[in-house]
Parts: structure tokens; C-alpha cells; sequence
């Protein structure tokens, strides 16, 4: 049933009144991280999304810009057909509802990672960085990211100190690893929720106003090291593989195989220290308490990559010993007391 509230009422009326709409129904589509909120509407003329945005805590304009931005570069984004920028509306081509996390299956990987492959091939190749006027993947940018583990996972959920040194050493050499690798378009958000399965010119590529211009490796260990579904290493690493390779023959890059897993796995760390830090806050200050089962997986990527490079050792220590026991027990002491409020 459709939430009635006076955003969604505002809607119903700009989609009734302003673009003469004959609605047949209207129901949630779907949710994310943020504060926006998606409605399939079936019409007359047929189904649409509508994308509902707060002007005052979401930046419609980054999203009509951007989608112009990917569609240029040939990525199949939704195409807008009505926008209402006063109150944070926009009319959505419809990509349906099989997002790739639903549809993946070990049979099919393959398959469906190799469109996804060719769609940021796309992104990266075809986007003119000096052109496109999108934001820098900048060290104060960097730094706010990592700083969302810091606050938000180890003090405000765990209530954890980690070591000042450490943190800023672990920060520093995330931070130059970012900064070393050739600059692309970077969608930021490049992995198996906001990838849509379609009959025709598949992946549908949604959820992408937050793009910037940055470090190569970012939007492919986004999908292949997802934080809502893993694959075994050796099939990641072959699907690198294969995706450097190709970086390769187009002159993208210039580097050894080597250089690109350090950059690739070093690139991992630092979105999923953030993610991290983002469900922890989706939880406390959100309400959105889901995302918390995604932690510990997005740990073990993290804790793999520790492992692998002795720069990392001490961190990867900290997080083994200090880190993962007290995370299992507050996530337990979360469940049961959710289990408890329901049981009320």
C-alpha cells in the first residue's frame, strides 16, 4: 500500500494534476541509503519510477546531471521524462525490478559480470574527465571517507579506540594508493543492487549522482568485491584479470599486473572501511538497522587484504583480535534485543 504522507500526496498531485497522468496504481518500488524513495506508477501509457527527493536533503540536479553525463557515454541509464526540481520529483524510465544481487547465481556470473564489464568499459573510456565537470576524488574527500569507520563504526558502535598512529599510518597509505592511479569517471556505487537485469542493453545502471572523477580501480572492486554478496578469490581475481587486461589494450593504464591488485585491493580497503561506517550510521541515526548484516562480510574483505600486505599487519591484528569478537557480540546483543521489542 502506497505510505500517505504529504510528500507522497504532493506527488500523486504533480503526476495527476500538472502531468495528467491516469494512475491505475502506485506502490513502493524500493528504498536506499539515502533519503530518497522510488514508486512504480502504471498509467495509461504505461509503468514509470518516480524518484522522490527532499530538495532539502537530496541534490536532484547531481542526478539529472550526471545521467546526462553517462548517457553521452553510451551507459544505459533511465531516461528522464519529467522533472519537478522545486519539490524533488522526477518521472523515471521504469528498468524494472530484477536488480543483479536478486538474479546472480553461480551459473550466470559469468554472464552477467561480462555485461557489467562493458558497461563501465564504457564509463571510463567514453567520459571525457576534463569535460564533464564532476567532483575530484580529492584527499579531503578521501579522509572524510575513512573518517566515517573511525566515528561511526569503532566509537560510536563499539565504542573502540583504535591507536592514533595506526590509524593515520593505515589513513595515509590508503590515501597515496588512491591518489597514484590514472584518473576515470567513477560511479561510486558500482555493484549488484543499483546493476538492473534487462532484456535489451543490459546492465540498467541506476543510483549514480554521487559520481566523481577518480581512481580507476573503484567502481571494479565495487563489483567485485560487493558488500552484499561475495565470490570465491580466485574468480575474483580472474575477473580482474581479464578487466586489466582490457584497461591495458585500450591505454588506459600503464602498469604491471602487480601494481594493479595492490591498487585494486588497496582501493577495496578504503570503500569498505567507509561502508563499514555507513551501515553502522545507517543503523544508530537511520533507523535502518538491515544494513548491519552486511558488516561482517565487508570486515572479511578488509581483514583478507590486511593479511596479504605486511604494511598492514598491525591493522589487520587489531581488527582479528580486538575488533571482530566485540563486533560478533554487538551484533548478537542488536539481534536479541530486536527479537525482544518484537516479542512485545
Amino acid at each position: 500500500m502506497i505510505p500517505n504522507d504529504l510528500r507522497t500526496l504532493s506527488m500523486l498531485d504533480w503526476l495527476e494534476n500538472d502531468l495528467l497522468l491516469i494512475i491505475n496504481s502506485c506502490e513502493p518500488a524500493s528504498s536506499d541509503a539515502s533519503f530518497r524513495r522510488y514508486f512504480r506508477v502504471r498509467t495509461v501509457e504505461g509503468d514509470y519510477i518516480v524518484m522522490d527527493a527532499p530538495p532539502e536533503k537530496e541534490n536532484i540536479e547531481s542526478f539529472i546531471k550526471v545521467a546526462g553525463i553517462l548517457a553521452h557515454s553510451q551507459v544505459n541509464v533511465p531516461t528522464i521524462f519529467q522533472q519537478n526540481l522545486s519539490d524533488g520529483f522526477l518521472l523515471l524510465e521504469d528498468f524494472g525490478s530484477k536488480c543483479y544481487l536478486d538474479e546472480l547465481n553461480a551459473d550466470n556470473a559469468t554472464r552477467l559480470y561480462q555485461c557489467a564489464f562493458e558497461a563501465l568499459f564504457k564509463l571510463q573510456s567514453l567520459t571525457d574527465i576534463n569535460s564533464c565537470n564532476l567532483p575530484s576524488y580529492d584527499v579531503p574527500l578521501l579522509q572524510r571517507e575513512l573518517s566515517i569507520f573511525n566515528e561511526w563504526f569503532l566509537t560510536q558502535l563499539l565504542d573502540v579506540q583504535i591507536p592514533s598512529e595506526l590509524w593515520e599510518a593505515v589513513s595515509e597509505k590508503l590515501i597515496v594508493s588512491a591518489l597514484e592511479q590514472p584518473k576515470v569517471c567513477v560511479h561510486r556505487d558500482y555493484h549488484s543492487r543499483n546493476l538492473m537485469v534487462l532484456t535489451e542493453d543490459s546492465p540498467g545502471i541506476i543510483d549514480f549522482q554521487d559520481a566523481v572523477v577518480g581512481p580507476i580501480t573503484y567502481d571494479l572492486v565495487s563489483l567485485l568485491k560487493d558488500c552484499y554478496i561475495a565470490w570465491p578469490l580466485d574468480q575474483v581475481e580472474a575477473w580482474m584479470t581479464d578487466y586489466f587486461e582490457k584497461l591495458v589494450n585500450a591505454g588506459l593504464i600503464a602498469c604491471s599486473s602487480d601494481q594493479f591488485k595492490r591498487g585494486f585491493d588497496l582501493m577495496g580497503m578504503q570503500r569498505h572501511l567507509k561502508a563499514i561506517g555507513i551501515f553502522s550510521r545507517l543503523h544508530l541515526r537511520d533507523d535502518k538497522s538491515t544494513y548491519l548484516q552486511d558488516i561482517p562480510r565487508t570486515l572479511n574483505y578488509v581483514m583478507a587484504v590486511c593479511s596479504s600486505y605486511p604494511e598492514f599487519a598491525e591493522f589487520g591484528e587489531f581488527l582479528q583480535n580486538q575488533i571482530k569478537p566485540l563486533l560478533d557480540d554487538t551484533l548478537l546483543l542488536i539481534k536479541n534485543n530486536a527479537i525482544n521489542e518484537a516479542a512485545l
